[in-house]
C-alpha cells in the first residue's frame, strides 16, 4: 500500500519511503466477506449484534476516529472476525473535496491517497515492549513468546480512495448508516455506509510480518541542579512512521533541541537549576511507547524518589491553536506561563482562553490516559504535562502518520516562519524553567483537590443510573469517600494559602517540606496490585480508557468496577482511595 508521489513535495517520492502498515498486526492471508463497523468501538460493535449482523468469520472495515487502532483490532477479534483494514474518512476533517475544497498540495483538504499507518498494539492493557510486560527489556532478560497485548488477526491501512468502493459495494446490504445513527459511523463519501455484508462481495488480505528483537536507542542529557533530590523530565520521541515527520515528531524535536541550547546557555553565564533537568529523545515511541516506558521501568525506583513531573512535546505543531493535557496540580501554572508568551498581537492564554472559557471545570485542560510518552511516568505518580499546537477546523487537513506529513506540507500549509514553533518553544521553555528553579515547586495543590472531588462527582453520577442507586452508594461507601474528598478540598486551599504567604516563602525548610510533601501525596494514589485485568497501570486517579486507549479514565478502577457491576471490587477501592485522600490531606495539614 503506497502514498501517490507528488512533485511539489520531494519527501513523498523518497527512495526511503516505507508501505503502509500496522506495527504489530498479526501475519496471515484470508479471504472473507466484510462488514463496515463504524469507528470498531465496542458500542459500534454491540449495534451490529443487536440488528444481528454476522460477524465471525467476517473482516472488518473501519474507520479511524474515536478509539486507539489497536482496540478495534481488539474489539473485532473478540467477535470472531479475521481481519481489520482501516481507512482516515474525509467526514472527520474540516476541509473536504466534497465541500468544494482542493486537496493537498494545491489545497487544505485530505490528500485522497494518504494512509494512516500505526501500531495496533493494545496499549489499553499496558505499553512498552510487548514482550517484557512490567520490567524493563534488556539483554539477557526473559521475553514472553505470546505476548498478551498483541492482535492475532492481519489488520492493514488504507487510503479513503481506495476505501469507497469497499464501501459503496455495501450499498443497500444490511443497515444503512443512517438507521444505525451513531456518532462517527457515517463520513464524507459518496456512499450510505451500510454495514453489508454483500453476498458472495469478498476481499483478500494478505499481511507477513517479520518478528524480532532488536535495539532502540534512547538519547538522554542530564543538568545536575543544587538539589540532587528532586529532578525534571523533558521529552520529545524522535521515531516516525514515515521519511518526512515534520509533525510527529520533528515539530517537538526541532523544539526539544532548542530548548536544550537555550539552557545550555544559561549554563555559560553561570546559572545552576536547583532541580536535575533530564532532557530525554526517545525512540520506538510509534512501537507502543518502549522507549519511554523500558526507560521508566529501569530507573523506576531513583524517578520515584526524586522526580516530580515530565514535560512531553509529541505532536509540537499541527496548527495554530493551543492544546494540552495536563495533571491538575500543573494547570495553573502552564495558564500562568501562557499570559507571559506572546503569540501574534496577543498572549498564548488569550488564544487559550478564547477556545476554552466554557469549560470551567477542567481550564481548558484534558485529562491524561494514553498515546505519548507521558503513560509510564504517570503510573509511577509523576504528574505531567503534554503540549502542542493543534488544527481548528478551518486549518489544512493534517495528514497523521502519512507520508504527507512532510516540511513542504508544515512550511506552505501551517508555519511558513516557524513562528509557531517559536510560541510552543518560548512556552515549554519557560514552564521548565519554573519547575526546575522556583524555591516553592509551582504546583496548585487546591485544583489538584478540586479536581478529585469533581471525579468523586462524576463517580455518584455512575452510580445515579442504576437500579437502587441509594442501596449502591451506601454498599460501596461513597459517602465516606465523598466526605474525604471535601476534607482534602479543604485543607489543600489552606496549604495553597499558607504557602503562598512571605513569612513561609522566607523559610528554607518549611518550604523544602512542602516540595516533599507536594511529591509524597501523588505517591499515595499510587497502587502496586495495579487495576483490574490491566496491572501495569497503577495510578488510582487516572488510566487510559479500556474501551478507547486514548482518553483517559478517571477513578478507573471503581469506574471500571461499576461498569461490571463488581460492587466487591468498587468497594475496595474505594476504601483505598479514601485512605489515600484522607493520608493527603494529613500531609498537606502537616507543613
Amino acid at each position: 500500500m503506497y502514498e501517490d508521489a507528488l512533485s511539489e513535495d520531494d519527501t513523498t517520492s523518497s527512495p526511503q519511503a516505507l508501505p503502509a502498515f500496522h506495527g504489530y498486526s498479526a501475519s496471515g492471508k484470508v479471504e472473507a466477506e466484510y462488514v463496515y463497523v463504524g469507528r470498531g468501538h465496542k458500542d459500534d460493535f454491540a449495534a451490529l449484534t443487536v440488528l444481528n449482523v454476522d460477524l465471525k468469520g467476517k473482516i472488518a472495515l473501519a474507520n479511524y476516529g474515536g478509539p486507539f487502532r489497536g482496540v478495534k483490532v481488539l474489539n473485532a477479534e473478540a467477535h470472531g472476525m479475521v481481519g481489520v483494514i482501516m481507512f482516515s474518512d474525509p467526514g472527520d476533517d474540516g476541509p473536504q473535496e466534497a465541500k468544494g475544497q482542493v486537496a493537498y498540495p494545491h489545497g487544505p483538504a485530505r490528500q485522497p491517497s494518504s494512509i494512516q499507518r500505526g501500531s495496533v498494539a493494545y496499549i489499553n492493557q499496558y505499553p512498552g515492549d510487548p514482550t517484557t510486560p512490567g520490567y524493563p527489556s534488556k539483554p539477557g532478560v526473559k521475553h514472553v513468546s505470546n505476548p498478551p497485548n498483541l492482535p492475532k488477526i492481519p489488520s492493514l491501512p488504507i487510503s479513503h480512495r481506495d476505501a469507497l468502493p469497499f464501501l459503496k459495494a455495501l450499498d443497500g446490504h444490511g443497515t444503512s448508516g443512517e438507521l444505525i445513527n451513531r456518532d462517527g459511523w457515517n463520513g464524507g463519501l459518496d456512499a450510505t455506509y451500510s454495514t453489508g455484508p454483500a453476498p458472495g462481495i469478498t476481499v483478500s488480505l494478505t499481511n507477513f510480518m517479520e518478528e524480532k528483537i532488536t535495539p532502540t536507542w534512547d538519547v538522554i542529557g542530564t543538568i545536575n541542579g543544587t538539589n540532587p533530590d528532586e529532578t525534571i523530565v523533558i521529552g520529545n520521541h524522535r521515531d516516525a512512521w514515515i521519511v518526512g515527520g515534520a509533525v510527529d515528531p520533528n515539530s517537538g524535536s526541532a523544539i526539544l533541541i532548542e530548548l536544550t541550547k537555550a539552557f545550555g546557555k544559561l549554563l555559560e553565564s553561570g546559572w545552576k537549576p536547583r532541580r536535575n533537568i533530564i532532557f530525554a529523545s526517545w525512540d520506538a515511541e510509534e512501537y507502543a511507547l518502549i522507549g519511554s516506558t523500558e526507560w521508566v521501568e529501569e530507573h523506576a525506583p531513583w524517578l520515584s524518589a526524586t522526580a516530580l513531573t515530565y514535560l512531553n512535546v509529541d505532536i509540537g505543531v499541527a496548527g495554530p491553536l493551543p492544546g494540552a493535557g495536563a495533571t491538575p496540580e500543573l494547570r495553573t501554572l502552564a495558564q500562568d506561563i501562557m499570559k507571559k508568551v506572546e503569540y501574534g498581537k496577543n498572549t498564548l492564554y488569550d488564544a487559550w482562553h478564547e477556545l476554552y472559557m466554557f469549560r470551567p471545570e477542567d481550564n481548558g485542560f484534558t485529562d491524561l490516559g494514553s498515546g505519548s510518552d507521558y503513560t509510564a511516568f504517570l503510573q509511577l505518580g509523576i504528574g505531567a504535562l503534554d503540549f502542542g499546537m493543534d488544527a481548528s477546523r478551518e486549518s489544512p487537513v493534517y495528514h497523521y502518520h502519512s507520508n504527507y506529513d512532510s516540511y513542504h506540507w508544515m512550511k506552505s500549509m501551517v508555519d511558513p516562519d516557524f513562528g509557531i514553533h517559536t510560541t510552543a518553544g518560548r512556552f515549554i521553555a519557560l514552564l521548565a524553567y519554573h519547575l526546575a528553579d522556583d524555591a516553592l515547586i509551582p504546583f496548585d495543590m487546591d485544583t489538584y483537590a478540586r479536581n478529585i472531588n469533581y471525579w468523586i462527582r462524576e463517580l455518584v453520577g455512575e452510580t445515579m443510573g442504576m437500579p437502587d442507586s441509594g442501596t449502591v452508594q451506601r454498599k460501596i461507601k461513597m459517602s465516606e469517600l465523598a466526605a474525604a474528598g471535601r476534607r482534602l478540598r479543604q485543607i489543600a486551599t489552606d496549604f495553597t494559602d499558607r504557602t503562598s504567604e512571605l513569612s513561609f516563602l522566607d523559610d528554607a525548610a518549611r518550604v523544602q517540606k512542602a516540595n516533599r510533601v507536594m511529591k509524597d501525596v501523588q505517591r499515595l494514589f499510587v497502587r502496586q496490585e495495579g487495576l483490574h485485568g490491566r496491572q501495569f497501570y497503577k495510578n488510582g486517579l487516572y488510566a487510559p480508557n479500556r474501551d478507547d486507549g486514548y482518553k483517559a479514565q478517571t477513578l478507573p478502577a471503581r469506574m471500571e468496577a461499576l461498569q461490571d457491576r463488581n460492587l466487591t471490587l468498587c468497594l475496595e477501592w474505594n476504601v483505598w482511595l479514601t485512605e489515600a485522600i484522607d493520608k493527603a490531606a494529613e500531609l498537606l495539614a502537616g507543613v
